[in-house]
């Protein structure tokens, strides 16, 4: 029998019918996996006030998403972790923005009604009525990069459409390997959302991007796990395993300079974050994120 994972993937895909008994098991399962909007627009009949509240929320964030494009016009930024083949509603947004441009575009979403939450090296959080902005100048965890965002501003930004409205983003090939990079590196979790970014837009172009930022060991385990959960012998969100994860690290060390160097800032992170070893045990034993 397949699993729910499997089921949801067939179901979202027009393939299966499910069973009155399975919904409730598939809802909880595609809200872990980012994918809570797709399931309740396919079971639409059944869960149609649920559907009516998603829809409201997501017409909510993406409303905030153009407010936060519209007061970034004009620098160099770029939403990333964004782009996906289905619609999905997020509390937060990530940008990656020019070091150059931080001060101007904090002043702009204060201007907006933006607290400002937490600054940080690599990262400034903003606030507003619960709707979370992160300004990236480059990928980064616990103060460690794991991915220069620079080149990816530089050489894999564009516009697209957003609502009808032109706004500032990364290309889908480097959408894969920023997902990629993002659940191994730093969440340690791979998502459906993660699976279905790269089974519907991997080419030959994405591989060669997904080498270029680094992210080509990051890209291998995501693919391989979402083959296992493809074929029913792992369920999602999947858990990466320590070994993997020490594997990856190694040859991410091994081959990225930035990624090394910066390492050894989790001393300092650990030294002035309260209650790290607290959020350290529940990152380990998490689910989803």
């Amino acid at each position: 029998m397949p699993g729910y994972s499997v089921k949801l993937l067939k179901m979202l895909d027009g393939l299966y019918r499910p069973a009155i008994g399975e919904l409730e098991e598939l809802a909880r399962i595609a809200m872990m996996n980012k994918l809570y909007l797709p399931f309740l627009r396919e079971a639409r009949d059944l869960f149609s006030s649920k559907l009516a509240l998603e829809e409201k929320r997501f017409r909510m964030y993406i409303s905030n998403c153009l407010d936060v494009a519209g007061a970034l016009s004009g620098l160099r930024y770029a939403f990333y972790k964004f782009r996906r083949p289905v619609d999905h509603v997020s509390v937060d947004l990530d940008v990656l923005i020019h070091v150059d441009d931080v001060p101007k575009a904090v002043r702009r979403l204060v201007r907006k009604g933006f607290r400002l939450a937490v600054p940080e090296p690599y990262t400034v959080t903003l606030e507003r009525g619960g709707f979370i902005v992160d300004l990236y100048t480059h990928p980064a965890f616990a103060w460690i990069v794991y991915m220069d965002g620079l080149k990816v501003l530089r050489d894999y930004s564009e516009e697209f459409e957003l609502a009808g409205v032109r706004v500032a983003g990364i290309t889908r090939e480097a959408e894969i390997a920023v997902a990629a990079a993002h659940a191994v590196y730093k969440e340690h979790i791979i998502l459906l959302m993660d699976c279905l970014t790269a089974w519907r837009w991997l080419n030959k172009r994405a591989l060669r991007v997904a080498e270029d930022l680094g992210a080509e060991r990051a890209l291998e385990v995501l693919l391989d796990t979402c083959s296992k959960i493809e074929e029913g012998l792992a369920e999602a969100p999947y858990k990466l395993t320590l070994s993997t994860l020490l594997k990856a690290y190694i040859e991410k060390a091994m081959s990225d300079r930035v990624f090394r160097a910066t390492s050894l800032n989790l001393l300092k992170y650990a030294v002035k974050r309260r209650g790290f070893g607290r959020a350290l045990l529940e990152r380990l034993t998490r689910k989803s994120y």
